[in-house]
């Protein structure tokens, strides 16, 4: 299988998690809790317990920041996993 999806982050961090104690320690913090979000076996137990509001939420969310901080080519490349040449067709 091809993956084009990774996780290292969550498996190699070694410093603390917490929030408000710096940049650095939020953005780290940040990254661990996104993988881990994303996990299939708690995607499974979580993502049916989600209220629709909660869901519209998550989707606003995800799709305001991916907007705002992500060119277009960037949002097909990095998100999507498209080549350039899929992107354009």
């Amino acid at each position: 299988m091809n993956r084009q999806h990774k996780h290292d982050f969550v498996e190699t961090w070694t410093g603390p998690l917490a929030e408000g104690f710096d940049r650095e320690t939020d953005l780290a913090t940040l990254t661990v809790y996104l993988q881990k979000l994303s996990d299939d076996d708690l995607l499974e137990i979580l993502l049916p317990r989600l209220s629709d509001t909660e869901l519209a939420d998550f989707f606003k969310l995800v799709s305001t920041t991916l907007k705002r901080h992500l060119s277009g080519a960037e949002y097909h490349e990095l998100f999507l996993k498209e080549s350039p040449a899929q992107s354009r067709e």
